[in-house]
């Protein structure tokens, strides 16, 4: 039998996940510009842009129970998350970026064999899942 305070706490689990994914993606991120010395490229400022608010947005609705925040996460989250495949094609492609002083074709780091764009897709991807999951659980509408 499932314990009924988990499945009422279900959303806002999921939610404080979504939360905790956009807050590495931010740290991550931070880390590989300040500690690190990596310059973004334009699209990587693009997907910052997007992600930053994010752990604000996802955190007070999780403190605050709000499956209704789907309205304000996937509007930032499934933009950033073409941004960010784009981004990766370019890599892959090898295609030349004009965009900005750094070609946001030009690989600076890898972790695990992804690249900072192939991470900010995965995050991006798992922020929406986990926003949309949260919803399901509440059984709210869009």
């Amino acid at each position: 039998m499932v314990d009924s305070r988990f499945v009422s706490n279900r959303p806002r689990l999921l939610l404080a996940a979504a939360t905790a994914v956009a807050a590495v993606a931010t740290a991550g991120s931070l880390y590989l510009s300040l500690g690190l010395g990596l310059t973004p490229c334009r699209l990587c400022w693009y997907q910052r842009i997007l992600m930053y608010p994010l752990v604000v947005v996802l955190g007070v609705a999780a403190v605050e129970r709000r499956p209704s925040v789907v309205r304000t996460a996937l509007p930032l989250a499934v933009p950033g998350a073409a941004i960010a495949a784009y981004h990766s094609w370019l890599q892959v492609s090898q295609t030349t970026c004009g965009i900005g002083a750094i070609s946001c074709a030009q690989i600076q780091y890898r972790v695990l064999g992804l690249t900072v764009p192939n991470l900010s897709l995965v995050a991006f991807v798992l922020v929406t899942r986990l926003v949309v999951a949260a919803v399901r659980a509440s059984g709210s509408q869009f």
